[in-house]
């Protein structure tokens, strides 16, 4: 998918949370909302060089947030209605809240933090010298308009190693 057709997609999974919070459809509301979170989490790929929409480092953290997600809200949606006043308790705490905050915030917690520790064996060293070694490759390719113009001169060494521009 290319830059433009991912923020498409967003866009209208935007213009779909409003029209659904407009009408009071709060149970497909928070779906497009848990959508909209992945796709902006997803879209942070699209910048990414010469390839298109790469998920490759992002696969097991956007996988891992689309189950808790969809485990989360369906928890939800299946176990609370508004007019009950009487619920199932675990660990002293409603059922219907014990789903949400497990899934909706301590799991996908959970799956950053260990995403932000694991990160080092998955983006080493060499990784990121490639990077720079690209990012730099590409800035002495491309003209950019802020910045100076560099004019390009012959250089020689003299004698003492120097260099001297001539």
């Amino acid at each position: 998918m290319t830059r433009n057709g991912i923020m498409g997609v967003i866009g209208v999974l935007s213009l779909g949370a409003l029209v659904t919070a407009n009408l009071g459809l709060y149970r497909v509301f928070s779906f497009i909302g848990a959508a909209f979170i992945l796709a902006v989490i997803a879209s942070a790929t699209i910048e990414r060089g010469d390839r298109d929409f790469d998920l490759d480092p992002y696969t097991g953290l956007i996988g891992g947030l689309t189950v808790f997600f969809l485990l989360g809200l369906g928890g939800i949606w299946l176990t609370w209605e508004p007019g009950v006043t009487e619920y199932t308790y675990v660990l002293g705490i409603p059922i219907p809240t014990l789903i949400y905050f497990g899934f909706i915030w301590l799991l996908p917690l959970t799956a950053a933090v260990y995403y932000s520790l694991i990160f080092d064996r998955i983006a080493g060293e060499e990784i990121v010298d490639d990077i720079i070694d690209s990012a730099r490759k590409h800035q002495r390719q491309t003209s950019f308009p802020l910045a100076p113009e560099q004019p390009s001169r012959p250089t020689e060494v003299a004698d003492g190693g120097e260099v001297n521009d001539e």
